[in-house]
């Protein structure tokens, strides 16, 4: 009855079955101590993917502070140094798309590693450039950074517990923007201190610490829940050459005139080459990216938010920055060396911070439509302090702690609603085109902005107190516009839902 007998060494008899019971409970305590396990890794986890998605904004605030810097160093014209944002912006656009599609695949931890090993190869070879060319080479390939974030949203909504997967989403997207807080002021004091090719060596030593710390903390795959479709080579080039088509138009129109024939044919084979993709992504069975998804209203929303803000933001980063650094002689200039002029954005940091927290503790009570109009709210009311209060540092400071709090409110939000309206084998591919459309709005207001102060050039070659008043415009405009739609869509919204609740009503 319940299993044999046989005799112990002492003679006695015993049951066979009270070793499976032992062995029973030998099993059941390693279950135990693997599930009081799995939560400690999740806890690691979430830190692990926003240490690796720092490396974006450690990579982006080498750019647009350098600039300068890099034209004087290595003996080339400004326009000519811009170049390390134009090609960087390009590689960025065209590599985003294709590695979204690839981390909503089974190698997600694989894609992450190969992708900071070649942004880490990057960085040594920026720093160690014998010359211009070889430098540039350098930062195309650190625009890979700009894909990062997808891949460690896609991580996220794997791996993270239920429950926590839209804090966590949201805190990996305003990483970017807290990160250039951290990232400027670094850069600032390690080329104020040192030499430009230090703050690329400090890059590439953080690009490592990244990657030792994703090879501990990271499951390894394959994910074996992931789907295995075939990769759309035909998207991914089309939707790459388009988009390069279109930054490079946009970026190089100030310097080759709006109207001359390569702005303009360079603008029209972008336009027909995305054509093209589209009818081509309509098409195939799997797409880079899915465009249906854009027919859910929540998806199209934050897609569009993404590029109005995006530019905006970028008009208000790169004239702030601008104004920082210009000398007091010409009328708005605070004149702060490189050391001090990274610290600028440092505000910038502590209000997306803190835009987070809050929305994780209001995230009960407050829907993520109403989180956007609530972001743009703030970052019109920055662009209107920019634009009316800019000539003094506290100003500045000002101005860059209110954008913090509304870019950390909207980019919590963009990709938490695109998260919860698409499935999961969407997810990579759809935030890394709202991470892509960030890119273009980043680059078209760089392009508005370089075009106005082109216009409004002074003697001295520093753009006139005008110029920089038409810029700081645009921006807080834009911002206002994005504002206004969405808080009329907010509306429209609630007026439908309160009509159909009645409806609902009156047919029980």
């Amino acid at each position: 009855m319940g299993g044999s007998t046989r005799p112990s060494r002492n003679g006695s008899h015993r049951r066979s079955g009270g070793r499976s019971k032992v062995r029973s409970r030998f099993f059941a305590s390693s279950d135990r101590r693997h599930l009081l396990t799995e939560p400690a890794a999740r806890s690691r986890l979430i830190p692990a993917l926003v240490y690796a998605a720092l490396s974006t904004a450690i990579v982006s605030s080498l750019g647009m502070l350098l600039v300068p810097t890099i034209s004087r160093e290595m003996d080339v014209p400004v326009s000519t140094a811009q170049w390390m944002l134009t090609i960087n912006l390009l590689v960025g656009a065209i590599a985003t798309p294709a590695m979204g599609r690839l981390s909503d695949g089974p190698h997600k931890k694989r894609l992450l590693l190969w992708s900071l090993s070649i942004i880490l190869a990057g960085s040594v070879v920026a720093a160690a450039a014998p010359n211009f060319t070889i430098f540039l080479i350098g930062r195309s390939l650190q625009g890979l950074s700009y894909g990062i974030v997808p891949v460690t949203i896609a991580l996220a909504r794997r791996y993270v517990a239920a429950d926590k997967v839209q804090f966590s989403i949201s805190s990996l997207s305003v990483t970017v923007s807290t990160g250039i807080g951290i990232g400027y002021p670094l850069t600032g004091i390690i080329a104020g201190l040192f030499d430009f090719r230090f703050a690329f060596w400090f890059a590439a030593l953080f690009v490592v610490t990244a990657i030792v710390v994703v090879l501990r903390a990271v499951p390894a795959g394959p994910d074996e829940h992931a789907p295995r479709v075939p990769f759309d080579y035909t998207g991914a080039g089309l939707l790459g050459l388009g988009l390069g088509a279109f930054l490079l138009g946009i970026s190089e129109g100030p310097n080759w005139g709006w109207g001359s024939p390569w702005t303009i044919g360079t603008l029209i084979f972008a336009a027909a080459v995305l054509a093209s993709w589209i009818g081509a992504e309509l098409k195939t069975e799997h797409p880079l990216i899915n465009l249906r998804v854009l027919r859910n209203g929540e998806v199209l929303l934050a897609n569009c938010t993404a590029v109005g803000l995006g530019a905006a933001m970028y008009i208000g980063l790169s004239i702030s920055s601008l104004v920082a650094q210009a000398p007091a002689d010409t009328g708005y200039g605070i004149a702060l060396p490189v050391f001090w002029a990274g610290f600028v954005m440092f505000p910038l940091s502590v209000g997306s911070f803190g835009a987070n927290r809050i929305v994780r503790r209001l995230s009960h009570r407050i829907s993520l439509t109403g989180l956007l109009p609530a972001g743009a709210g703030m970052m019109t009311v920055a662009g209107l302090l920019l634009y009316f209060a800019h000539t003094g540092l506290w100003e500045i400071l000002t101005g860059m702690l209110v954008f913090g709090l509304g870019m950390g409110a909207s980019y919590a939000a963009m990709p938490a609603l695109i998260a919860r309206s698409v499935a999961t084998e969407e997810l990579g591919s759809s935030v890394s085109f709202n991470q892509v459309l960030r890119t273009v709005g980043s680059s078209f207001g760089t392009a508005v902005a370089g075009a106005v102060l082109a216009a409004n050039m002074a003697l001295d070659l520093h753009p006139t107190g005008a110029g920089i008043n038409a810029t700081f415009a645009i921006g807080a405009a834009l911002c206002a516009v994005v504002f206004i739609a969405l808080l009329f869509h907010k509306l429209r919204t609630r007026t439908h839902s309160s009509v159909q609740g009645r409806s609902d009503a009156v047919k029980s």
